[in-house]
């Protein structure tokens, strides 16, 4: 199923600045929060959903990517693909944007009672990794998956990412209690504000490790070779970046793993040349073709088709074939092939071939004349050739 406008979730126009944007995510937050909608599917769904529009309209480059190419150009084809967004879960929620109504005192959880604890990501994220993946034509016209290898830091296998050297060695942190998180009371003018931080002691995961692995030195995480498959939607274009939730660096000490970011390349085709979602082909004519008529194959992203060239074909002209270009990545129609005619000209000339063309040059008669039929003029033509 096609993902909404995020635009349309959050109930504002493109033209919306930061602060609009958050203030709309935060009222729909609220509204949808699952400790006021408890066993509501529904408000669940849509508290995500709004999750999923803010975490791009509140970044300025993906919300660029977003405004020019949809969906697609924050990696988030419908159903979600495994990209950005579409995977979201609600501790992804919690640890990414709890603290959006930190000024009203403590986060989400003391905002609803302090109820979602449970939620806090253990360890520290992940940083997210940077690839170029280059893609034919051919490709860009299909949609691809891609295998890539790719060399990066993912969870030890020894110690399972915990970074400790057995379950003997961990326990649960006597500062936080094991919530990874702290309450700070303040006393302001206008009374008592609670802010809640990470935990100072375990950096928020919530356990304290004795004895560490011999194999990570307790930071749960080794540099392996790993081969990720990666969607990439057909229509996309060069500088179009995408992006896989979770498939960059494992996080430390258990925490969650950062994004894989792909930035598209195009390589260059022989006969093809792109133009938004069109392609264009130069075909060179002789001048003999051009006037008489003929029937020329070109080259499609499909293969070869044959194509009718009419009698008096001008350099210049353009033949479109419908349909043949590139689908547009947010499926909002197909581009067509434009095929560009070029009169080519010899640079060199035998004897009997400048003798051929001066004897033309001379014969008034093979002069079309400006409001008048050519027919003659290539009739004449034709029957000189033959001759």
């Amino acid at each position: 199923m096609a993902k909404r406008d995020f635009y349309e979730i959050l109930g504002l126009d493109k033209s919306a600045d930061a602060a609009a944007i958050k203030k709309a995510y935060r009222k729909l937050a609220i509204q949808f929060h699952p400790d006021k909608n408890p066993d509501n599917k529904e408000a669940e769904e849509k508290f995500k959903e709004a999750a999923e529009a803010y975490e791009i309209l509140s970044d300025e480059d993906k919300r660029a990517r977003y405004d020019r190419f949809g969906h697609a150009g924050v990696g988030q084809g419908a159903g979600g693909g495994g990209f950005a967004g579409g995977g979201m879960t609600m501790d992804d929620i919690f640890s990414q944007f709890g603290d959006i109504f930190g000024e009203t005192g403590g986060g989400f959880g003391s905002f609803f009672g302090g109820g979602r604890t449970s939620t806090r990501s253990r360890g520290e994220r992940g940083s997210n990794l940077r690839i170029k993946v280059s893609l034919t034509l051919e490709e860009i016209a299909k949609g691809v998956t891609k295998k890539i290898k790719v060399k990066k830091q993912v969870g030890c296998d020894q110690c399972g990412g915990s970074g400790a050297k057995d379950s003997s060695s961990v326990s649960t942190c006597n500062t936080c209690r094991g919530s990874g998180m702290v309450r700070q009371v303040r006393s302001t003018i206008l009374g008592q504000m609670q802010t809640t931080t990470t935990c100072p002691t375990c950096n928020g995961s919530g356990q304290t490790i004795k004895d560490r692995c011999t194999k990570c030195k307790g930071d749960g995480r080794m540099y392996a070779e790993e081969t990720i498959e990666i969607p990439i939607p057909a229509g996309v274009e060069a500088g179009m970046q995408l992006s896989m939730r979770g498939k960059g660096n494992a996080g430390r000490m258990g925490g969650p793993a950062g994004d894989l970011l792909i930035n598209i390349e195009e390589k260059a085709h022989d006969d093809l040349q792109r133009d938004g979602m069109n392609l264009i082909h130069d075909l060179y004519l002789n001048f003999a073709d051009a006037a008489l008529g003929t029937s020329v194959e070109v080259p499609t992203i499909d293969g070869r088709v044959k194509i009718k060239i009419p009698p008096g074909t001008q350099s210049g002209k353009i033949f479109r074939l419908k349909g043949k270009g590139l689908s547009n990545v947010q499926d909002y129609g197909q581009g067509d092939q434009l095929i560009h005619v070029n009169v080519w000209t010899p640079k060199k000339l035998t004897d009997e071939e400048k003798r051929m063309m001066e004897s033309l040059r001379t014969k008034e008669n093979f002069h079309p004349q400006p409001g008048k039929s050519d027919r003659g003029f290539f009739d004449r033509m034709r029957d000189y050739f033959k001759g």
